[in-house]
């Protein structure tokens, strides 16, 4: 039988659909690439049709026409466009009648798709643990997906569902997984993260994953691309040896807040001026006004900590819009700094109460809670949040945060919160007070 040859498919076609005892499944393919055979059908069968083609309008609605009009009961449905070709499965239940099949492969021969039918069991499918891992890169080739793979089925892990999030300013993928060893697909990946150019994140699906509703970030080397306390001493001219102290500092070889107190005294005699010319010379980090943006717009709270200072994290904060801040203070006296700092010493456990803090007041679960930071001052704040985050940390705390982000970009951040970069184009398109500024070019990025 030839469906494509324009001879009265409801005629004879039909009639060869209704000449046997039971449901057309795949087997024999005509020059339409029509799967045509027969197989017995219980009085009610279990069917899995699953439709691929060029997509178009109406499709859907045409396929759930035919299939109201057969009466079958609708189990689950799945559907997927990629680059306008459609992959749709319906799950059905059917009686033996054969009108039902023989209804759905003309369908797909008017609209020029392949309908196929695949008998199932009638028991439904058992609940299965989901976890989603996120992969980040400035590209993200065959062999990073190969790796990947295979460390999630080195676990014991399936992978259901794969979508882009977004292909600019970095290259983004979500993989929904079923089954496996949460802890071993975690360890597995970070060791398959550490040997490839992409950064992979896990968290187990549900609820708290998809309803974060704070964030608190560090500041320098964070938020900024800077460490204010090296620009300082570069006006002080002792940039060499403060530097020094902050790299021990933030990769735990030293004591933090004597390490600070000492950098700080290095300040002493630097007047207001000074302190102006590093305000100029600050750089947020790429992405960041793009990530505080749709968090705000999101209803998330915002917050930032630093062993910083307050000259330079207030400041950031109420450009930003971010709702809650914290660092130390430099003293002044008469115009210069003292050498001294006054109040509350902020270091990395005054960072984790800070957290605990706003998220009592907010009335916000730790467990919905995004902490970011680069150095082993932030580890607590890190720990104590349901998701914390090394960006473009020092080792130490890559090594004992839940994952880590590599690109040098602040907003690939939402990323791991499952939010498509498409979504917040058109957040920023639609908003009558943003002014959509020229994309700037990243080299790399894949054409489609």
């Amino acid at each position: 039988m030839d469906l494509s040859d324009g001879n009265d498919p409801s005629g004879e076609a039909n009639r060869e659909f209704g000449g046997g005892p039971g449901l057309i499944e795949a087997s024999d393919i005509d020059q339409k690439g029509w799967a045509l055979t027969l197989t017995s059908v219980n009085e009610h069968s279990t069917i899995l049709v699953a439709v691929h083609g060029p997509d178009g309008p109406g499709i859907s609605a045409g396929l759930m026409s035919v299939l109201a009009d057969a009466g079958v009961e609708i189990y689950d449905v799945e559907q997927i466009v990629v680059r306008g070709r459609l992959t749709l499965n319906v799950l059905v239940g059917v009686s033996g009648e054969r009108a039902t099949i023989r209804d759905l492969l003309f369908f797909g021969w008017e609209r020029g798709l392949n309908v196929e039918f695949e008998k199932v069991e009638d028991t439904p499918t058992p609940t299965r643990p989901m976890s989603v891992v996120t992969l980040i890169g400035m590209s993200v080739g065959a062999a990073d997906f190969g790796a990947v793979a295979a460390a999630i089925a080195e676990a014991g892990g399936n992978i259901d569902r794969i979508y882009r999030l977004s292909r600019y300013p970095v290259v983004s993928y979500e993989l929904a997984v079923s089954n496996g060893n949460l802890d071993q697909m975690r360890e597995n990946l970070v060791r398959t993260a550490a040997a490839l150019p992409i950064d992979v994140a896990i968290q187990r699906d549900g609820l708290e994953r998809r309803g974060k509703r704070m964030v608190i970030m560090d500041v320098d080397s964070t938020l900024i691309q800077d460490e204010v306390i090296n620009l300082l001493a570069r006006e002080a001219g002792v940039e060499e040896r403060v530097s020094e102290l902050t790299h021990l500092a933030l990769t735990g070889a030293i004591d933090f807040e004597q390490s600070l107190r000492e950098r700080v005294g290095l300040l002493k005699g630097l007047d207001q001026t000074a302190i102006t010319r590093v305000h100029e010379n600050i750089t947020l980090t790429s992405g960041a006004r793009t990530f505080i943006r749709t968090l705000k717009r999101l209803g998330l709270v915002t917050a930032i900590v630093s062993a910083g200072f307050t000259r330079f994290s207030d400041v950031l904060a109420a450009d930003l819009g971010i709702d809650y801040a914290l660092s130390n203070t430099l003293e002044m006296v008469d115009g210069h700094l003292t050498g001294d700092l006054v109040g509350e010493f902020v270091d990395g456990p005054r960072k984790a109460r800070f957290l605990k803090t706003i998220a009592e007041a907010e009335g916000i679960p730790l467990s919905q809670v995004v902490a970011v930071g680069d150095g082993a001052n932030d580890l607590e704040m890190l720990a104590t949040a349901g998701l914390g985050i090394a960006f473009n940390a020092k080792p130490v705390v890559k090594e004992r945060a839940d994952t880590a982000i590599s690109v040098p970009y602040l907003d690939a951040i939402l990323f791991t919160m499952g939010i498509r970069r498409q979504h917040v184009e058109e957040a920023d398109e639609a908003d009558p007070f943003f002014e959509v500024g020229e994309r700037i070019e990243v080299p790399g990025i894949p054409p489609l």
